[in-house]
């Protein structure tokens, strides 16, 4: 006899067993199972009969036999005889009948005799029209999306009522950090425990993350990629709208409306520890002696242009260079009004920035911010450089008209073509002024008098008529500077640090300056003005130096504008404050930011000249020029 299997269908393993009065629900691994287990258990009758026939070799053998065939051939007889399937048994249901017919049993059992006289024929309505019946394939595939329908929906109210969500402690998460599995230091397929902060790799049995729900009983888990949350080590997704927070603590994402109006907010936000902190003005850890790099960042974050690109997480999506994606990342969280605390660690970035610049920069070494500034923006730019310009070319680049003439030996020929002057166009990001050298001696009352100069002192360098003595190796040089185009912001470098043959000293003369409405018209080329341009500026951002100069002997901070509140405030660090504009100007500035005020108009001289008192001004007008 040939039992049912794998080969058979559904249906016929369900008919076979409904004979032999099995259960017919399952699914078809469980159906044949049932069938192996009625074939074993009919082979061990077989084997136990043969066995109680009797004790004479020759005759229990034959009759042994003889009973075997037998069971063989009624196990054969009941397979023939199938019920029928579900298929023909809908399809009979379907046929029209008399209304005086009745049921009678199969034909095999009780013979139906022939009416003697016809019975009068009634019109039979038309059957319905008779649909394609589903074939086996079919049958087997509903039943398939049945099951994983049931599967589904079970699965789907446990992923919605996950009993272990008030275990989550959101004091503890802290996402500025690499991810990396704290076991394994692999960055593949991180999980986050949201219960205790740590990270960990994998789900499925045996990780690092499965065995720390075990160990631990930290059961919720956020996978740092696909911002999905799981319960281990069960496995299954929990959905609940209450963890949007922790997604957006993780990636911050604003809308284009907000971004566009940030700078017109003044809404402080609260951290978890009930501390209030301002977006945007937040205080940056500093892990060892990265406070050249939290300078850089806090003022680059006040300038809308660069701060609202890296906003949009849109505009670097196509881009997979961990520098910009760092920095974008920072940049928002930064901004982050729903942070858990009030402060930001610029860990990866610090680690894109020491891969990128090849361990120039680090996080154990200070070193001097000029040099970072104008690194990370030489480098964002060469990174985002697309059709000729970038964000940082629109925002900090100007362009400078340079003329140098070579001053000629005694023996030489000073009409020579090389000694004559030379005019070269270049482009700008940061200007350098240059400060006057600091006294050697004590003044009269025997004190070291600290120097102060005006900035529109350092400023004449770009009036295109003062020149600057440059010495090279066995030549010297005579160069004069006009600005013919400025940028949208302007960067100023105060160099206040120089070199000598044996360690480095620092100018410490007090720059004063007005924090509002400083006129650059003065130092443009009158050829390359634009007329209705406004050119008054106003200070953003301020680095100071503190201390003595040399990596690690020194400090930084930073005093920022907050427009929304109109509020400067003193950065340093974790140490955020507010500060009155008046004491900017007293602290040994060495980086500075200006905003062009559009909307600044330049006051107009109201003298009326008439008469003669006009003609003698203009007779003295060719005089003054001369």
């Amino acid at each position: 006899m040939e039992w049912p299997g794998e080969k058979n269908t559904v249906k016929e393993l369900q008919a076979f067993l409904g004979e032999r009065g099995e259960s017919t629900k399952g699914r078809k691994s469980e159906l044949v199972a049932r069938v192996a287990a009625l074939a074993a258990k009919a082979e061990a009758e077989a084997t136990a009969s043969v066995a109680s026939a009797g004790t004479s070799a020759a005759p229990v053998n034959d009759e042994g036999n003889d009973i075997a065939a037998a069971i063989g051939n009624a196990v054969d007889a009941a397979n023939q005889v199938q019920e029928p399937t579900e298929t023909e048994a809908k399809r009979v249901k379907r046929e029209p009948t008399s209304p005086t017919s009745k049921s009678t049993p199969p034909a095999a059992t009780l013979p139906v005799e022939e009416p003697k006289t016809k019975p009068k024929v009634e019109p039979v309505p038309a059957p319905d029209p008779v649909r394609p019946e589903p074939t086996i394939d079919e049958d087997e595939d509903e039943e398939e999306e049945d099951f994983e329908q049931e599967e589904a929906a079970f699965l789907g109210d446990r992923s919605r009522n996950c009993p272990y969500l008030d275990t989550i402690k959101r004091s503890m998460l802290d996402f500025d950090f690499e991810k990396l599995c704290s076991v394994s230091m692999s960055n593949q397929n991180v999980y986050a425990c949201l219960v205790c902060g740590k990270y960990f790799q994998g789900r499925g049995k045996g990780t690092h993350a499965y065995m720390h729900s075990l160990e631990e009983s930290h059961h919720v888990f956020l996978n740092l990629h696909s911002l999905r949350f799981y319960c281990l080590p069960d496995s299954y997704e929990v959905i609940d709208p209450s963890l949007d927070d922790i997604k957006f603590v993780l990636q911050p994402t604003y809308a284009k409306r907000y971004i566009s109006s940030l700078d017109a907010l003044n809404k402080p936000s609260r951290a978890l520890d009930g501390k209030k902190y301002i977006p945007g003005v937040v205080g940056l850890n500093d892990i060892k002696a990265n406070d050249y790099v939290n300078v850089v960042v806090q003022a680059l974050n006040r300038i809308p242009p660069f701060r609202n690109f890296f906003l949009d997480p849109s505009n670097t999506s196509r881009i997979r260079d961990p520098l910009v994606l760092t920095m974008g990342e920072l940049i928002r969280k930064i901004n982050n009004p729903r942070a858990f605390k009030g402060h930001v660690s610029p860990h990866e970035f610090l680690q894109a920035v020491i891969t990128a610049s090849r361990k120039r920069f680090k996080i154990t070494e200070q070193s001097d911010p000029y040099q970072f500034m104008t690194w990370l923006l030489n480098t964002l730019d060469r990174k985002l450089q697309k059709k000729g310009h970038t964000i940082i070319s629109d925002t900090f680049k100007g362009r400078l008209g340079v003329k140098s003439r070579k001053i000629p030996p005694a023996d030489a020929d000073p009409t020579a073509p090389e000694f004559q002057p030379k005019y070269n166009a270049t482009e700008f990001m940061v200007l350098g002024l240059d400060l006057p050298d600091a006294p050697l001696f004590h003044d009269e009352a025997q004190q070291n008098v600290i120097p102060q100069v005006p900035l529109f002192q350092l400023l004449n360098k770009f009036d295109g008529v003062t020149e600057h003595e440059y010495k090279a190796v066995d030549t010297t040089f005579f160069k004069t500077f006009q600005i013919e185009k400025l940028p949208q912001y302007i960067l100023l470098h105060i160099k206040r640090f120089k070199k000598n043959s044996f360690f480095i000293e620092k100018n410490p003369t007090i720059v004063n300056f007005p924090v509002k409405n400083i006129d650059f018209g003065d130092y443009i080329d009158p050829e390359q003005k634009d007329a209705e341009r406004s050119y008054s500026y106003d200070l953003l951002a301020n680095i100071v130096h503190d201390g003595l100069p040399g990596p690690g002997k020194g400090t930084y901070r930073a005093h920022v504008r907050h427009k929304g509140s109109s509020t400067w405030y003193e950065m340093q660090d974790l140490h955020v404050v507010d500060i009155l504009p008046e004491m900017i100007t007293l602290t040994e500035s060495y980086i500075q930011v200006w905003e062009c005020n559009p909307d600044y108009k330049r006051p107009v001289d109201q003298t009326m000249e008439t008469g003669d008192d006009a003609e003698e001004a203009e007779a003295a007008a060719p005089a003054a020029a001369e």
